[in-house]
């Protein structure tokens, strides 16, 4: 070898030392400053009050920000010198220089550029705003050992003001840093019997006979020249022609709110986008990534002049705004119109702000990916698709096999789809080297990699080291060639040269965070009542303009969207933030549902006339029999055609069986009580029973059969509603995870429980079952209709528990080698077995609305209207319904929560079951209003497996949007009816563009479906 140990410590130490002459100490900048939890303008900040906070001044409660003002003035020798500032200030800082956003001081880039080329006598007005912090960083705190319950708060003060400093940044030091450096990291990752390695390896150690620290500064410099001389030969030897080429672009991952809330990620977006800017300045070739509407929205509406430079690099080429989406959000747990609304709004703001046509979605961080996603990702107009996540595997596991591949949908839709290694990283030559030798899932059909570099989670970007070698490393031997690129090229690169032959068929499943199903349970609750309520809202809003001719509050509804998508983010709705960001959540949930309600209820209004009548509606697309409550003067109704409704009282109430057509209303007038019907019901402390189904209970409320009648079979294996909780101390990641290992840590739940009859029919009849839950406390009404195979189960928990896992279990008599899982527009289906690596690692997923096993010709499903996390073992659902982490929210689910699950069951085949539309009913009850309105459907399906998902205004004009699709995996003929005057009708993308006439006849339109397929309907109404 030609480098020995005494001469590789020689580099080392010359390298080393080289650190110590970038910088040259001109004097020490003297802050006065003030702190505040306001979010101040810059000119309101420069009125103080601004005291002495010298050397040492403690500052800064949770939640504070500081403000700081010095001034600069430079003497005769920083004369044509490059001049940088290093103020510590104890935070994060945001840095004005004479009133312009200079650039930011963060953990990764400790200085900013004051000016190259100083003016003696020039002073400089330095203003900086800095965030104190929250609390511990979630890389300090230890992983939570046995008996460890809490992180300890932090103290009235978080961080102190530090030696703040200006001065010369000596370039020929840096410059000859960053030559020898790269050169050593190549020598290092490369053969060390190569001819290039010898070579290397004779400049370097020519570098540090040259290189003469004790010389005085001139003579010093001279000997810095001399080593650059010496190696700028060994940086200009350039690749053969089979070297693989990196696609690079800056990029910094900017988490919306995570450990931090919105309000300091507004100010982390002026903070990164201003030091990425300062860097275009300096580097023409250099191109950086900003995605997110929310990010940009911030700069316009919060920093203008920011803004305006930000739109002339967009202009220019070198900033990137792409993304395709509103916000990076986690797409397991959205609905498939939340994905599609994140599609139609991201794309439409990037378009409308800068002229872009989105073609990708970048999601480096987020936890897993729908299997319903490709088809969303090409009916929004996206081509391609990249994440980092998948790459990511803590815990061993079946490991992804693709790097670049095409990944199909449940409904057989492709994109093209690359898995990067990181979305942050360092740009240097060992980190490419090794990217491209050793981070690669596949070795065959590829040649070129995406490489996003810089520092993220909560912003910086790259740093001007990063730039330098790139410059270095254009084509440099040894290393991978370098392309800056808008991440696009690379995919219409891969394109070109032909599309790859890897497919991954369904769900991008992520081994691990898979607590994100189920933490922050109030912020999930949220999004799926936001997400019905906006769809109740839309359709009805849609309905009574098309029949009325009412004002559609477009502009309304696209703000409580967006409200809503926001809190989509990867780290809000999955429940891995800190306290703060969930209330806020939650806070915006609330006002979300009570301007929806107040929409929703101006709609309907206008649909019905006031006077005598209850007029019910019903948005789903197929009829329904449901329980409404009466006013209190009604003893029953009668319906359009004269039928007294049957009644039953519970509770102080009077409830109606109703029947309500498919998409639409009716109206039932009051009506005196009929002669009670036939009771098929039965309700005591033991036993639930209707004509279907008879269940029989224990003493903890639990249910020790449940027969079917109809066909004579037992569907309980084992005790069904059996609460089970586990210990939850998790390896680290808290809220995000569950480990593997929680069944061997259960938790006795052995108390009795109180069991009171509510009612017995003959409409309804309910138990109520209250029982201690180790330190918590549950109440559940568990109930069953006439003529329905519908078991509900009401439940209110008041959750006292650390490190806890609450899940419950129905062991079916089900035999089946899967589980089948609800999941946007369709379903998958999942091993219930561990047969090999990959079906042990799923050990829980993601289901929305239901989870079912199935024979043939019979099954039973859970059903729920806001749990996410289930998994299946056999025949037995086990719902998750509670997660008690303590990071990063150490109270997190405290308190009362509140939700329903079902259990349903069927015979027959899966096809032909109402488990879909039962679930749909779970979650979208009827609304009953006063006034009449006749009776009217709007929309009507003749094939059951077809769901009318949404039903609003085009966003172009006053046309009606359907969104249909095919929930069964079925190939289906359908008739699509409406009552509405029907001129023309058309399907689109999704974007609701590109539209193709359909045939339509007298308010019918026959349509085609293959299995999960989603369509976009467009209707043109005569007007009146």
């Amino acid at each position: 070898m030609a480098l020995t140990k005494e001469w590789e410590k020689r580099i080392l130490k010359w390298l080393a030392e080289l650190k110590n002459h970038f910088f040259r100490e001109l004097g020490v900048i003297e802050f006065t400053g003030f702190v505040t939890r306001d979010q101040l303008e810059l000119a309101d900040a420069l009125r103080g009050p601004f005291a002495a906070m010298p050397e040492g001044t403690a500052w800064g409660a949770k939640w504070e920000y500081g403000w700081f003002r010095g001034n600069v003035t430079l003497a005769e020798a920083a004369r044509g010198k490059r001049i940088v500032i290093r103020p510590c200030l104890g935070g994060e800082s945001a840095v004005y220089i004479d009133g312009l956003n200079a650039g930011a001081i963060d953990k990764e880039h400790r200085e900013v550029t004051l000016c190259m080329n100083g003016e003696p006598g020039r002073t400089f007005a330095i203003i900086a705003e800095s965030y104190a912090g929250h609390g511990p960083r979630l890389e300090d705190i230890p992983p939570l050992p046995p008996g460890r319950v809490a992180v300890p708060e932090p103290g009235p003060t978080q961080v102190r003001v530090a030696r703040s400093t200006f001065g010369i940044w000596d370039e020929e030091a840096y410059q000859l840093w960053l030559d020898a450096t790269a050169l050593y990291q190549i020598r290092c990752n490369i053969n060390e019997n190569s001819l290039r390695a010898a070579a290397i390896d004779k400049g370097l150690k020519d570098f540090t006979l040259r290189v003469d620290f004790e010389l005085p500064y001139e003579a010093r410099l001279k000997t810095f020249q001399a080593g650059r001389e010496r190696l700028r030969p060994l940086l200009s030897c350039v690749n053969g022609s089979t070297a693989p080429t990196m696609f690079i672009f800056g990029q910094s991952h900017l988490d919306l709110a995570w450990l931090w809330p919105f309000a300091e990620t507004e100010r982390k977006c002026a903070r990164t986008v201003a030091t990425q800017l300062a860097l275009m300045d300096e580097y023409p070739e250099y191109r950086f990534l900003l995605t997110q509407a929310p990010v940009f929205l911030t700069l316009k509406e919060r920093y203008p002049r920011l803004y305006q430079r930000v739109r002339e690099k967009i202009a220019s080429g070198q900033l990137i705004p792409e993304g395709g989406m509103w916000v990076e959000a986690d797409t397991n747990l959205p609905g498939g119109e939340s994905l599609i609304r994140q599609l139609l709004y991201g794309k439409r703001f990037f378009r409308e702000e800068f002229g872009v046509d989105s073609q990708l979605v970048w999601l480096p961080d987020v936890f897993g990916f729908s299997a319903a996603l490709p088809q969303i990702l090409v009916g929004c107009g996206i081509r391609y698709f990249s994440t980092k996540k998948l790459y990511d595997n803590y815990n061993g596991g079946d490991p992804f096999p693709y790097n670049i591949f095409m990944w199909q949908g449940i409904d057989g839709s492709r994109v093209l789809t690359h898995i990067i290694r990181k979305s942050n990283s360092p740009l240097d030559p060992q980190t490419l080297i090794k990217r491209w030798e050793f981070d690669r899932k596949q070795q065959d059909d590829i040649a070129t990699f995406l490489f996003p570099f810089g520092y993220g989670d909560g912003g910086g970007g790259p740093v001007r080291e990063h730039l330098e070698y790139a410059r270095r490393m254009r084509d440099l031997e040894g290393v991978p060639r370098l392309r800056y690129c808008h991440p696009n090229e690379f995919f219409e690169d891969l394109a070109e040269k032909g599309l790859p032959e890897n497919h991954y068929v369904g769900e991008l499943y992520f081994q691990a965070h898979r607590g994100t199903y189920t933490s922050q349970a109030k912020t999930k609750r949220g999004n799926r009542r936001a997400e019905f309520a906006l769809r109740e809202a839309e359709l009805w809003g849609a309905a009574a303009h098309g029949c009325q001719g009412s004002a559609y509050p477009r502009a309304e509804l696209e703000r409580l969207w967006q409200k809503v998508l926001f809190n989509q983010f990867h780290d809000i709705l999955p429940g891995t933030s800190i306290q703060r960001v969930h209330q806020e959540a939650e806070a915006d949930y609330e006002a979300v549902l009570e301007k929806l309600a107040v929409l929703k209820n101006s709609a309907v209004s206008a649909l019905i006339e006031p006077g005598p009548g209850l007029t019910v509606f019903n948005s789903l697309s197929w009829e329904r029999r449901e329980l409404v409550a009466l006013p209190a003067e009604y003893e029953a109704v009668c319906s359009p055609d004269g039928v007294v409704q049957p009644t039953q009282a519970v509770g102080g109430q009077t409830l109606a069986e109703v029947r309500v057509p498919a998409c639409g209303w009716s109206t039932f007038q009051p009506a005196p009580a009929t002669a009670a019907i036939l009771n098929s019901l039965h309700a005591s402390p033991t036993r639930l029973e209707n004509e279907y189904l008879r269940i029989e209970l224990n003493d903890r409320g639990e249910l020790a059969s449940i027969y079917d009648k109809e066909a004579g079979r037992e569907l309980a294996a084992g005790l069904c509603n059996r609460l089970m909780m586990y210990k939850d101390v998790t390896t680290y990641y808290d809220a995000w995870d569950i480990d593997s290992m929680y069944e061997r840590l259960p938790v006795a739940l052995d108390e009795r429980a109180t069991i009171e009859p509510v009612c017995s029919g003959p409409l309804l009849a309910a138990l109520r079952v209250a029982r201690p839950l180790h330190h918590s406390r549950l109440t559940q009404e568990i109930s069953l209709r006439r003529g329905s195979r519908r078991i509900e189960f009401k439940t209110v928990v008041e959750w006292a528990e650390s490190h806890k896992l609450l899940k419950v279990a129905f062991p079916t008599t089900i035999h089946c080698e899967e589980g089948i899982h609800e999941i946007q527009f369709g379903h998958v289906r999942r091993p219930n077995h561990h047969s090999r690596q990959y079906d042990a690692d799923r050990f829980e997923v993601c289901n929305h609305k239901w989870t079912a096993v199935a024979e043939g010709n019979r099954g039973c499903a859970i059903l729920n209207d806001c749990k996410y996390g289930v998994n299946v073992v056999g025949g037995c659902i086990n719902l998750t319904l509670l997660k008690s982490a303590l990071v990063p929210d150490m109270h997190a689910d405290r308190g009362r929560q509140e939700f329903t699950y079902a259990f349903y069951a069927w015979n027959g085949p899966f096809v032909g079951s109402e488990l879909i539309r039962e679930a749909y009913e779970l979650n979208s009850p009827v609304c009953a209003v006063r006034g009449s309105a006749g009776q009217r459907s709007l929309f009507r399906l003749d094939d059951p497996a077809i769901i009318l998902e949404t039903v609003k205004l085009a966003e172009d004009n006053g046309d009606l949007i359907l969104r249909l699709y095919e929930s069964k995996a079925a190939t289906v003929h359908c008739l699509l009816e409406t009552s509405l005057p029907l001129w023309r009708a058309e399907q689109t993308n999704m974007l609701e563009t590109e539209g193709r006439e359909l045939e339509a006849s007298g308010g019918t339109i026959p349509l085609d479906f293959r299995p999960f397929e989603i369509k976009t309907i467009r209707l043109r109404l005569r007007t009146r």
